[in-house]
């Protein structure tokens, strides 16, 4: 390499090319290969000199190149391919086959060289290439456009290069004149999916996994059908894990179970494909615009649980995707063109080859071994245990339930129970048949259908009676056991989403539930979870739909719903209050628990219950929405509420109209949904306004300012902070006012007035300790530190943010605790650690993409910081330690930033700062005991706190 090459710098293509196979074509050549190593050199810079390349190195058959323009660097690659092609070689048997490998990143030269990642990545590119390939990068694929006529770049999918922790697209260069034809890129990844590990043994059913198998190769959509319990999704998963290396673009899980509304269904399938949805536009196009050119099969879990929404996405999926496949597990049909139905069998009763074990005794050996601690079952109970599961029909959820059961009792005891059970419908009890068979799961009749065909195919009738007992030993076999008491709280239980705790148990029964939880525990209808706050209790989810069918039979639906609505207003409500009842600090982590019950209990309010209790559970979770990445789940529920109020005719008082119509404002910021945002930040004033209450009033109209600013309407939102701060005072409602004080702070911070910033700031600590549901953000100590920040007094910024961040995160406020980051990033960056700065802004940054957090109004003030420590450290320091920063989960992140010495009022040297720094990376790294590089001693110190203007001037 020579310094006196002119180098690109900024935006860099690099190029690496090499003969491939060159030392077994010079050992077979001999003398001659110099005669066609020269040539291969000249045309191949006889290619670059057109498209002005810069040649660094050449080594034996290697070129390393640098381009300033990645569509130069492709067309440059394309006519050397061709010049290659089209040459006149000595022996037209051994010609080179040149491959090449291109990646556009940011570089800069220095002493005439490049030092970077980006390099390597190139280099691993060429690597994976075939002699005759041309490979880049998507960076490059996506900076080369538009492509001349006739090129075109076909997609690869994601590959692991050596080297390097992330997956790389690849594209290969099609054009006339170059192969195109080629193995597999020389990778050595894993093809990428996220299929759930098997936490217990897989057992049998190897005739079904070939068969389902062959039907995926065959078929776009095959759709796993039976009852609940019948092992579908470990059979889908297992399927599916045995075919990863035939789908380049990866096997993807998307389990619907927890979806619980239609809207939703969309938004979990491109949660797990990585994809953000785009603001006004429906998910379901970005995710066919993204699998569009893929090849993937998706593997869609538990359908039954929204099939409509489903079919309709997978359908769409389809139609616009010719790469994808789909595997889906169901109760029920999609009933979608294209759709293979495959009934999944119950596991094989009759024993094996050679008389090896059936596959269904095979699973009860396991599984009661397990229940056993480890024990097998004697030898003198193999006869009783085949009983048991040829009355249970193999059915793998009965199986379960029958083991479990294995624990306390032999296995001739649980075949006298099960021969007693069905004996009692044989004998004809039409009363006892009729009650319970109207009762039957839907799917659980379907499994007896199919049962009953596999019978009848080998000859043998059977009477409803007998159908009927199929059904009965998969779910009903236990729940015709229990006490009415019992009966009675496990239907109760199925409102709730998740486990329960013994005072939530309580509450509901209203008497002591000890009793009849203990039957249902010993009866394996409930499964006990031991916790730190005591023991909790989990109903399997095919219990829950059977038991879920009866609470509607039983007509107890509505009241014990309703009453579910109202534990989730009252667990939300002692979130926010101590035990004496009196009002505490929000803790979001409070609320974490509390998520999936209140989206149980929003579904209720908005499909059967009352809209207004819906208004009041949505806004309990105001902040939750909004700090786990959440907004538009509950703009989602709020929609489906105005339009169960439209549907009902439900009358809502005003005042919590404008409180639902806030929160709405609030949550459509947070999406980046501005104009929505607005627009119902305008309905909340305008129905505050009618309800005549003067601190709503204040409240809705100081949050007005939040739109404006978004939507960079600065001097419009100052001008309302001022004047809701003016009017509160008058109507005696200050503290209703205190974000307009916020948002008018940042305001004067963002035009330089920081003196009047600092002022309103600090006369405004009563008014936070009026509103303890956001105490815990410590709004003011953070914008305190912005101000300081501005001031370069970064012993007050030190302060300030220090405690802004440990209680945003002490109190699980996330998302804002990630611009507390950054601010101490600022902080670090100006007190001399840039090394902690940089790391600190991966970070921030990495935690709040995650949580779809917008960077606000301090936005541009990040992006001046970050751009002033690259200048100073280096491309390659910079991003090596923002590199590492991305990879820290946000506690440790916060535990390096609080790490870093407090700095003198006095300042410091360079020398005694990166003293410093390096003790607070090393107090870090032992205290979260993780090995990160440090930066040698001698890196350069931090900029001032004026990284290109004044550091509070932003505009």
């Amino acid at each position: 390499m020579t310094s006196r090459i002119a180098l690109p710098s900024g935006l860099v293509t690099f190029v690496f090319t090499d003969i491939e196979g060159s030392t077994r074509l010079s050992r077979r050549l001999g003398a001659d290969y110099r005669v066609l190593l020269g040539a291969h050199r000249r045309l191949l810079r006889a290619a670059l000199a057109e498209a002005d390349g810069a040649e660094l190195l050449t080594e034996g058959d290697s070129f390393f190149l640098a381009f300033a323009d990645a569509r130069a660097a492709l067309a440059a690659c394309l006519a050397a391919q061709r010049s290659l092609a089209a040459y006149d070689w000595p022996d037209p048997q051994t010609p080179p086959r040149v491959r090449m490998g291109l990646h556009t990143g940011w570089a800069e030269p220095s002493g005439g060289e490049y030092v970077s990642p980006e390099v390597h990545r190139a280099a691993r590119i060429a690597a994976a290439a075939h002699g005759g390939q041309v490979l880049c990068s998507a960076d490059t694929a996506r900076h080369a456009g538009p492509l001349p006529d006739g090129v075109h770049l076909l997609d690869l999918g994601l590959h692991r290069l050596r080297g390097f922790d992330e997956r790389e697209r690849l594209f290969q260069v099609a054009a006339e004149g170059l192969e195109r034809d080629f193995p597999r890129p020389r990778t050595e990844d894993a093809s990428a999916h996220n299929l759930p590990t098997e936490v217990s043994s897989f057992i049998g059913r190897e005739a079904e996994q070939v068969e389902l198998g062959r039907l995926l190769g065959a078929y776009r959509l095959v759709t796993v059908l039976g009852a609940g319990g019948a092992g579908k999704t470990r059979l889908a998963v297992r399927v599916a894990g045995s075919v990863v290396d035939s789908y380049p673009d990866g096997v993807w899980f998307v389990d619907i179970a927890g979806v619980t509304d239609p809207g939703l269904v969309a938004f979990a399938v491109a949660g797990v494909l990585g994809i953000r949805p785009e603001p006004g536009r429906p998910v379901a196009q970005t995710l066919v615009e993204y699998v569009a050119a893929r090849r993937m099969l998706i593997v869609v879990d538990t359908c039954e649980a929204q099939p409509a929404a489903c079919a309709e996405l997978i359908a769409g999926l389809l139609a616009g995707a010719g790469g994808v496949r789909v595997l889906a597990t169901s109760r029920e049909a999609l009933g979608i063109p294209g759709e293979l139905i495959w009934r999944i069998p119950p596991l094989s009763v009759e024993p094996g080859p050679e008389g090896a074990e059936s596959d269904a005794i095979a699973l009860l050996l396991d599984r009661t071994a397990a229940a056993r601690g480890g024990r097998r079952p004697a030898a003198d109970e193999a006869a009783d245990l085949l009983r048991v599961v040829s009355r249970l029909d193999g059915l793998p959820l009965a199986i379960e339930l029958a083991a479990a059961r294995l624990r306390v009792l032999s296995a001739g005891q649980l075949a006298e129970r099960l021969d007693d059970l069905l004996g009692a419908l044989d004998v004809g009890d039409e009363t006892a048949d009729t009650s319970y068979a109207a009762s039957q799961l839907e799917t659980v009749q379907l499994s007896a259908r199919q049962i009953a065909a596999q019978r009848a195919t080998r000859g043998e009738q059977r009477g409803v009676g007998h159908r009927h007992a199929t059904m009965q030993a998969t779910v009903t076999w236990s729940y015709r056991t229990l006490s009415p008491a019992a009966a009675r709280l496990l239907r109760l239980l199925t409102v709730f989403a998740g486990p329960v705790q013994l005072g939530t148990v309580e509450w509901l029964l209203r008497a002591d539930p000890v009793q009849p939880l203990s039957v249902l525990v010993d009866k394996s209808m409930l499964i006990v979870e031991p916790g730190r706050s005591g023991n909790s209790f989990r109903m399997l989810d095919p219990i829950r739909a059977y038991a879920g069918r009866l609470l509607a039979d039983e007509g107890e639906e509505q009241a014990a719903r309703d009453r579910h609505v109202a534990w989730s207003e009252q667990a939300l409500r002692r979130a926010c209050r101590g035990p004496d009842g009196l009002p505490v600090t929000l803790s979001l982590y409070a609320l974490d628990p509390l998520a999936d019950e209140v989206r149980a209990a929003l579904h209720w309010t908005a499909v059967g219950g009352s809209a207004r209790a819906g208004l009041r559970l949505a806004g309990g979770l105001e902040h939750w929405w909004r700090e786990r990445g959440l907004a538009r789940e509950g703009r989602l529920w709020l929609f489906r509420l105005y339009g169960r109020v439209a549907e009902t005719g439900e009358r809502i008082p005003q005042a919590e109209l404008a409180a639902a119509y806030h929160l709405h404002s609030l949550l459509a910021g947070a999406d980046g949904e501005y104009a929505e945002e607005l627009r119902f930040s305008q309905r909340a004033e305008a129905a505050a306004r009618l309800a005549g209450d003067a601190g709503l009033l204040a409240e809705v109209v100081a949050g007005r300012a939040a739109p404006l600013i978004d939507m960079g309407r600065h001097d419009e939102a100052e001008e309302v902070c001022r004047e809701v701060i003016d009017w509160a005072g008058e109507q005696g409602v200050a503290a209703d006012a205190f974000f307009a004080v916020c948002n008018l702070a940042a305001l004067l911070w963002r035009r330089g007035a920081l003196d009047e910033a600092a002022v309103l700031l600090g006369g405004a600590r009563a008014l936070e300790a009026g509103h303890p549901a956001g105490r815990g953000q410590r709004l003011l100590d953070m914008l305190l530190g912005m101000v300081a920040l501005g001031r370069d007094d970064l012993v007050a910024a030190h302060d300030h943010l220090v405690v802004a961040l440990r209680s945003r995160m002490n109190h699980g406020f996330h998302s804002q605790a990630c611009d507390t980051l950054k601010a101490l990033a600022v902080r670090c960056a100006a007190g001399g650690a840039p090394l902690v700065a940089a790391r600190l802004f991966g970070a921030a940054h990495s935690t709040a993409s995650a949580l779809r957090a917008e960077p606000g109004i301090f936005g541009d003030y990040w992006r001046q910081w970050q751009s002033a420590l690259r200048e100073q450290l280096g491309e390659a320091a910079f991003d090596e330690a923002y590199r590492i920063g991305s990879e820290l989960r946000i506690e440790e992140a916060v535990a390096l930033a609080v790490a870093m010495e407090h700095p003198d009022l006095a300042g410091r040297s360079r020398e005694v700062a990166e003293i410093t720094e390096a003790q607070a990376v090393a107090a870090w790294s032992a205290a979260t005991r993780t090995s990160a590089p440090i930066l040698p001693r001698g890196a350069p110190s931090g900029p001032s706190a004026s990284p290109t203007t004044q550091s509070h001037s932003l505009s």
